[in-house]
């Protein structure tokens, strides 16, 4: 994973009392809050040269972290990017198998390190916001802002009526229930599906329930952000519209712990 390293501190405010660690990684452009998490947990990150595995420590001014032994400040550029994601991309640092990766579709001219809010499956396309801002991403990110995702789904066989009948009223998977906002018929094998909770390859296991599957998995909103025409593998900046809107949808629906 490559860090962008900088001559001095940017700027920044910090909370009386300090920062927490995986809040301020995350402000660093390093990871999401959860990935940031992620790699304290395994043991990359130090602070004031001090090895740090557990959550809860707090930065204040003047101290030094650190991750994979090199020094990490708050970005001063932040990036809010919409990207279309061709199917075929993995949302993810690095692969073993050294598939396409999502970031490697990023402009060249953003040498910062950015992350998805959200993730969407090797197999499925469509829309992906990216920032480098991690309380946005935290904040549009968690469950509690219930956010709303709408997809495009096409078949390779005719849908039965009674997914449509029973995807909104829930459906039990192995012990998980699976419940859409709202699913619209748009031919015998086309769907309009909106989700708000966003587990795991949802949209996949409702289908292969009713053996079906998906010959198009395509995402083309994200709350008041639109896919709309733009060209699969490009990106376009979020208005500063849309960034606003997104808080403001956020916001209204709950908060991110900090």
């Amino acid at each position: 994973m490559n860090y962008k390293e900088h001559n001095a501190p940017g700027t920044w405010d910090i909370p009386e009392g300090g920062l927490r660690l995986q809040v301020y990684l995350a402000r660093c452009g390093v990871a999401s809050r959860r990935g940031a998490e992620q790699l304290i947990q395994e043991g990359r990150v130090t602070l004031n040269h001090t090895l740090v595995t557990t959550m809860g420590v707090k930065v204040v001014p003047g101290d030094i972290v650190m991750v994979d032994g090199k020094e990490v400040y708050p970005e001063e550029r932040r990036h809010y990017l919409v990207l279309h994601k061709p199917a075929g991309y993995l949302c993810s640092a690095r692969d073993p198998y050294h598939r396409p990766l999502v970031g490697d579709l990023i402009p060249s001219s953003i040498t910062e390190r950015l992350f998805t809010i959200g993730r969407l499956d090797f197999r499925s396309s469509g829309l992906l916001i990216l920032t480098n801002d991690g309380p946005f991403a935290a904040k549009v990110g968690h469950p509690s802002a219930e956010i709303e995702k709408e997809y495009y789904v096409e078949s390779t066989v005719p849908i039965p009526e009674v997914l449509l009948e029973q995807f909104p009223q829930g459906i039990d998977i192995e012990g998980v229930t699976y419940t859409c906002r709202a699913i619209e018929k748009l031919g015998k094998k086309a769907l309009r599906i909106v989700l708000i909770e966003g587990k795991n390859r949802e949209i996949r296991r409702v289908f292969s329930f009713f053996h079906l599957h998906p010959r198009v998995l395509r995402r083309i909103r994200i709350g008041p952000v639109l896919l709309g025409d733009l060209t699969e593998g490009k990106t376009r900046p979020l208005t500063p519209e849309e960034i606003e809107a997104l808080r403001d949808v956020a916001g209204k629906r709950g908060k991110a712990p900090h």
